[in-house]
């Protein structure tokens, strides 16, 4: 008898249960548990299945885990099964459960198409969940941002003016659309003279009840920890912060709401930018050098697109000298709600930059136009 399956032989007689639970507990690998479930009732195995990961759900939706969130960390393990397990328990989720929060639904609701397809065999499934439910059991709870469903909702006054989030859109849409790097640094950099604007007009206006927000962003890989510094870079002229969690893959931003609208909006275009100015410059780079290039391609635009964004802010903010208090105290706000959520962080090291042509042509696809 192969040694594997004598080590096996004890959980032959649990149920099927028992053997799934030991699979969430941490305590039976799910392969080994596959080998002996497929050898099961397949009624007994579906349902006690849906039973174990119908609550390890519940634990994340309950825990801060909103439904993109979840299934994006779960999809970029690139198992398109366990990605679509978790579209279809976000939709569970709601059912019977009120009060819903507009913001959890909307979420819950864009995942319903999410990796439709031909349906697999059922082997395929039951691998696929019990290693889902074996990735599940290590993800920690997370701060709540969104009520989940069922629980009370929290009284947000949301303070930004749509009409000028549908301007900078326009602007970043542009941005994107063209294919020439200058009009397209031109139109993002309006859009963050449009948005400092607003900051201004919005500290200067009578006195509301207004506090600093969080919400987490999503950092993809490949080059996360760049795309994380590039959206720092936005954030910080900005007047937000910023909080990388590599491996949930979300960054957590920290600021006002209308602030956090703006970096949202502009991270996203910068990105879409860098990587279409990227992939035009790094034609000639021979391929041992490509990684080595993107990396240093992505550090060098990120650092030079801060300093062009606090350029415009600067200049913008010219001749509002008796703004900077407010500013301060602003700022002074946000820093306390990141230590307050994050008592203890660390800085990370920069990344690495090992291709001078990939940082000088970073540089160049952030500096190709006067950012006014």
């Amino acid at each position: 008898m192969p040694p594997r399956l004598a080590g096996q032989l004890p959980s032959l007689f649990m149920s099927a249960r028992d053997i799934i639970e030991r699979v969430r507990s941490g305590s039976l690998d799910h392969e080994d548990a596959l080998d002996i479930l497929t050898g099961t009732a397949s009624a007994d195995v579906d349902a006690a299945l849906r039973a174990v990961l119908s609550r390890e759900f519940e634990r994340l939706f309950s825990n801060g885990w909103q439904p993109v969130e979840l299934y994006r960390a779960v999809a970029r393990r690139g198992n398109p099964i366990q990605a679509r397990a978790v579209a279809d328990a976000a939709g569970d989720f709601l059912r019977g459960r009120s009060p819903v929060d507009d913001r959890w639904r909307t979420q819950a609701d864009s995942l319903r198409t999410a990796g439709e397809g031909r349906k697999p065999d059922r082997i395929a499934v039951l691998d696929a969940s019990l290693g889902l439910l074996a990735e599940m059991r290590l993800l920690p709870a997370i701060e709540v941002l969104i009520p989940p469903p069922g629980t009370p909702l929290k009284k947000v006054r949301h303070h930004s003016d749509d009409r000028i989030l549908n301007r900078v859109r326009a602007l970043l849409a542009k941005a994107e659309g063209t294919e020439f790097p200058a009009e397209a640094e031109t139109y993002s950099a309006k859009a963050q003279e449009l948005i400092t604007r607003y900051r201004i007009e919005e500290i200067t206006a009578p006195a509301v009840d207004v506090v600093p927000f969080a919400r987490r962003i999503g950092v993809d890989h490949p080059y996360e920890g760049e795309k994380a510094g590039l959206l720092d870079a936005v954030a910080q002229a900005n007047t937000c912060r910023t909080v990388w969690s590599q491996e949930l893959g979300f960054s957590t931003v920290f600021g006002f709401d209308a602030d956090i609208d703006a970096v949202e909006l502009l991270y996203t275009s910068l990105l879409v930018q860098a990587n279409r100015a990227m992939v035009r410059d790094e034609k000639n780079v021979r391929k041992p050098r490509l990684k080595a290039f993107r990396r240093s391609f992505l550090v060098s635009y990120g650092v030079r697109i801060g300093e062009r964004l606090r350029q415009v802010v600067d200049q913008e903010m010219s001749g509002h000298g008796d703004l900077l208090p407010v500013l301060r105290s602003r700022e002074t706000q946000v820093v306390k709600a990141l230590d307050k959520a994050f008592p203890r962080t660390v800085r990370v090291r920069g990344s690495r930059v090992d291709s001078l042509e990939g940082w000088e042509s970073g540089r160049a696809a952030a500096d190709e136009a006067q950012l006014r």
